[in-house]
Parts: C-alpha cells; sequence; structure tokens
C-alpha cells in the first residue's frame, strides 16, 4: 500500500512519467528539495525489498513493483544491470529520467598528484576532475534514456569518481559533496565511499542510530549490509566516507510548446547554498590545530569519543541507549546477511563454470583491484570485509563488557552476568544463520555461522577453486567430491598467507607465480590470521 500511495503522490506532483519510449524529457529544470526527499523515498524501497530478499539483483528489484514504483514502464531494451561504482548514479538517472529532472555526470578523473599511481581508482591523494557530461537534449536530438543508463552510467563511472574530497564545486565541480554527521544529513540515498575500492548507498537509518545500505556487485547481484569499520577512514583527499549527490540546475535552456527544456548547460549548487556540507567527518568537530586528520577529534557533550562511536551518537534519535544483547544481535544478523550473500556469489561463479577452468600461470597485479573474471567472480574484498566484522564482533563484545562494568550510564542491562547472556546470544544468532552449498556432485552442504567462523581464514577467494574449497572445507569427507588438481591445491595451500591478511592493500605487488607464493610478501599475505573467537572470550576471557 505504502508504495502505491507513494506513486499516486507522484503522478498527482508531476513527477513521474508513464513513459515506455526511450526518451528523457526534462521538465523540470533543476532538483528541489522535494525531489531529494522523493529520491531518498525511491532508495528506501529498493533497499527494504533487497533486506527483505524480495529481490537480488538490479534487474530483479526494478522489474519488482514492491521495490520500485516506476516498474512496468521501462523499455525492454534497457539492460538493468550496475555493479557496485555504477548503482548510486545508475539509480539517481533512473530517478531523474523517470522525473524528468537533469543529469550529469564527471566522466573523467585523474590524480591531485601528477606522480601518484596509474590507476587513479587507488591513488594516494585522490582525484579531481577532468571533464563533465551533460545529459541535455539538443535542438534536434533528444536524450536516449536506454543509451544513457545502458552505456553513459555503465561507461563513464568507476570508484574513481568517488575518490574526490568534495570541496570542488564550480567549472569541473564534483558529483558529490561531503555532509555533516546526523540523521539531516545521512539518509537514503546518501553515499557511501570505502576508499578500498567499494561503494554503497544508504536505504535506512533506524532510531538506534544504525546505518543500513545496499551495494551491488560485478555480477549485478544487490546486497544490503549495516555500516561498521569494514567502511574505513582514510586521508581526507581520498573522499571516504558519506556523501550526498550535488543538487543540478539547467540553465540557459529554452522550453518548448511540449514543456520540454532544450539546450543550455548543467550547472551544481555551490558548497555555500548547501546547509549540509561539511568536512566534519575528514577531520572530527574539533579539528588538531596542525591539521593532521588523525588527530581531529569528535566530542559529544564535551566528552571525545571514538569516530564510528560519535557517529552513531549523533545517528541516533535522543539520547542513545545500548542494549550490549540487542547490539551483539544486531552484529550477528548482519554477519549473517554477509554470509548469505556469499552463498550467491560462490555460486554465480560455479554456474559460470571458473571452477572447471586451469588456474592463471599468476594472480593478478592486485587482487583487490582488477578486471575480467577475477573481478567478476573472486571474492577477496567481500571476504576481507567478513573478516573485519568478525573481529570488530570481538572488539565491540569487550568494549561493551567494559563499559557496563566502569557503570557507563549508557549501557543498559539488567542481568547479573553479561559475558554469559551475551554467548548466549551468539550461540542463538549462530545456530539459527543457517546456509548450505551445493558441492561439486550437487548435494547440499548445510553450514551456518560458527561453522563460517571456524573456517573464516580457510574460505577461499579464488574463483578457480572448487566449491568446497570456497567455502573452507577440511575434512576428507567434505573434500571427496572436489575435482581440483594437485596444482590447484598447491594454489590453495600457498594462497593462506592472503587469506589470513584483513586489510586491503591496493599498493602492494601481488601477481605472483605458484613457485612464487612461498610465504607473506610486502603488503600481500601475514603469517598468522587476526584473533576472531568470540566464543572463548566470552568463555575464559572475562
Amino acid at each position: 500500500m505504502a508504495k502505491i500511495l507513494l506513486l499516486l503522490l507522484l503522478i498527482c506532483s508531476g513527477s513521474v512519467y508513464a513513459q515506455y519510449d526511450n526518451k528523457w524529457r526534462i521538465t523540470k529544470p533543476h532538483w528541489t528539495t522535494q525531489d531529494e526527499e522523493r529520491f531518498a523515498e525511491f532508495i528506501s524501497y529498493i533497499g527494504a525489498a533487497v533486506n527483505r530478499r524480495e529481490c537480488g539483483t538490479v534487474d530483479s528489484c526494478l522489474k519488482n513493483p514492491l521495490a520500485n514504483p516506476y516498474a512496468g514502464t521501462d523499455p525492454e531494451e534497457l539492460k538493468l544491470f550496475a555493479d557496485c561504482a555504477d548503482l548510486p548514479y545508475y539509480l539517481r538517472a533512473y530517478f531523474a529520467w523517470k522525473n524528468g529532472l537533469p543529469m550529469s555526470v564527471q566522466d573523467d578523473m585523474a590524480p591531485r598528484e601528477p606522480n601518484d599511481k596509474k590507476d587513479v581508482r587507488y591513488t594516494k591523494f585522490g582525484n579531481y576532475v577532468k571533464s563533465r557530461y551533460d545529459i541535455v537534449a539538443g535542438r534536434w536530438r533528444g536524450i536516449n534514456a536506454v543509451d544513457v543508463l545502458n552505456e553513459t552510467i555503465i561507461d563513464k563511472t568507476y570508484t574513481a569518481s568517488f575518490r574526490v574530497m568534495g570541496t570542488e564545486d564550480r567549472g569541473l565541480f564534483t558529483d558529490f559533496y561531503p555532509v555533516k554527521l546526523g540523521r539531516d544529513s545521512i539518509r537514503p540515498g546518501t553515499v557511501i565511499y570505502d576508499p578500498n575500492g567499494h561503494v554503497a548507498i544508504i536505504y535506512r537509518v533506524s532510531d538506534d542510530g544504525r546505518i543500513y545500505y545496499i551495494d551491488s556487485h560485478p555480477d549485478n547481484t544487490l546486497t544490503s549490509g549495516m555500516y561498521t569499520p569494514k567502511f574505513v577512514r582514510s586521508t581526507p583527499f581520498q573522499g571516504a566516507g558519506f556523501k550526498n549527490f550535488r543538487p543540478l540546475a539547467l540553465v540557459d535552456a529554452k522550453l518548448n510548446s511540449s514543456g520540454e527544456y532544450i539546450g543550455g548547460r548543467i550547472v551544481g549548487a555551490p558548497n555555500s547554498s548547501l546547509p549540509l556540507f561539511s568536512i566534519e567527518q575528514f577531520y572530527g568537530n574539533h579539528p588538531d590545530p596542525a591539521g593532521d586528520w588523525q588527530k581531529g577529534q569528535f566530542l559529544f557533550h564535551g566528552m571525545a569519543f571514538p569516530y564510528y562511536d560519535y557517529l552513531r551518537l549523533v545517528m541516533a534519535r535522543g539520547d542513545l541507549k545500548i542494549d550490549p544483547l540487542v547490539d551483539m544481535q544486531q552484529n550477528l544478523v548482519d554477519i549473517c546477511t554477509t554470509l548469505k550473500d556469499r552463498v550467491t556469489a560462490v555460486s554465480t561463479a560455479i554456474k559460470a563454470g571458473i571452477d572447471l577452468k586451469d588456474h592463471p600461470e599468476r594472480l593478478p597485479q592486485n587482487i583487490y583491484g582488477t578486471d575480467g573474471e577475477w573481478e567478476t567472480y573472486a571474492t577477496p574484498a567481500r571476504d576481507a570485509r567478513l573478516k573485519v566484522a568478525f573481529m570488530d564482533l570481538l572488539l565491540q563484545t569487550k568494549q561493551l563488557i567494559a563499559r557496563q562494568r566502569s557503570g557507563d550510564p549508557m549501557i543498559v542491562y539488567a542481568g547479573t552476568n553479561l559475558p554469559a547472556d551475551m554467548l548466549q546470544v551468539y550461540y542463538r544468532e549462530a545456530g539459527a544463520c543457517q546456509f548450505s552449498y551445493a558441492n561439486s556432485a550437487g548435494a547440499l552442504v548445510p553450514l551456518n555461522m560458527e561453522v563460517a567462523r571456524h573456517r573464516l581464514f580457510d574460505l577461499s577467494f579464488d574463483p578457480y577453486h572448487c566449491v568446497e574449497l570456497r567455502w573452507g572445507a577440511a575434512n576428507p569427507q567434505e573434500l571427496a567430491t572436489c575435482l581440483d588438481t594437485p596444482v590447484k591445491r598447491e594454489w590453495y595451500s600457498r594462497e593462506r598467507w592472503l587469506r589470513y591478511q584483513w586489510e586491503r592493500r591496493y599498493d602492494a605487488r601481488m601477481d605472483y607465480s605458484l613457485e612464487e607464493l612461498d610465504g607473506p610478501k610486502p603488503g600481500a599475505g601475514i603469517a598468522a590470521p587476526p584473533d576472531v573467537d568470540v566464543v572463548r572470550f566470552l568463555t575464559y576471557g572475562r
């Protein structure tokens, strides 16, 4: 019913056109506050549907009337495809098309420092905009929306587009601007940029300050998750964190007899006109006098908090009260979602037959940032975020117990033995998190979160391995169906150093041959995995 009411509202406001053709008609020359609110609603419905597992790809979600109020109005030739960097742009352009709004994208990026590495997706000091592409109708040529979405957005946007601080707002302005940390500015439609090469878009913020997002992957799957330290901070010029689309206006255009704007150029709103613009998330609300971003403080009611704790405080409605048992349950649900999404990712590679191919003679130059089959079917970055999630679970558990014991008034717990109660929550949620994979013989192998935790650093990210190794099988019975050759098994054994590593390093060489992969290398691999044993801590570490 809510989706129907939204669609009726959009129709009554003149914002939606049941366009079955390819034409993009600009009938509104600028984005208004109301347009931004409707865009937020549009994203929130898609995100909710992904979270409920009513759809799981860009294609299926945009064709689902429960997720997309514009479903059924698209030309058949629209591909409905986007990876992680394309997704925010794709959804923004799709919404702009359906609502007669202007659109523009930065289509060429360059390193801020001339001597920076060649790959602009991972520059040390961020990028600047070299050129822009305005989506504007000409006098004799209209805008083909299918071409824009199928080609322009996919071809011209990549994670390098997000690797900007967002302070450039004139001429070749940035598509995004950094926002204040708060509920008014971080909302459905806000983009999250992880400088390790990932992008997500927020669809919900809960009353207790949790931020939920959706993200897309090279195989067109859509997944959902909760914002945690798996999204890292970095030097401000890399633009990590939260950013909103810069509102656009079409100027110097002419209105024809059909109510469409023709010609003109697109300008972005300057930062000075944006009440939500802020570089607080980079430097803190109490910046370091010397300008060191890492020493900037986040003060709340006069007290300094770590960034992620401060963020949750300002995102919560009213005074934040944390129930450690609820908090742990939320973290475990997020991890379970990630594990179930990994089932889809691995099965996609198996269905494509990648595991049946010979292993390449060398790994990619960098396993986290590459192209081809590895980019589409490997899971090193996804698995690294899963490792960070388990590491953060242990860290948060330790901190919540310490805060409760110190009498922190923000912690609400009425029991007598917090570690024991948290352990009970863990076992309940870990046991309830059931999933399975189809082995190489086609039989289902059941797993759960606790099994996955034990296997965490044995899960192969390498798409050329059998599905059993992709899921970290070690016992002979489970491995019996694996068809991998001895050479592939040796690759699995020698890649363990890379599996132990949770930090995604894009500055390290990783194109090693099997013979060269004889231990940790500079930036590539570590000797032993980090601790993720929350069960041991709750049992013995109290």
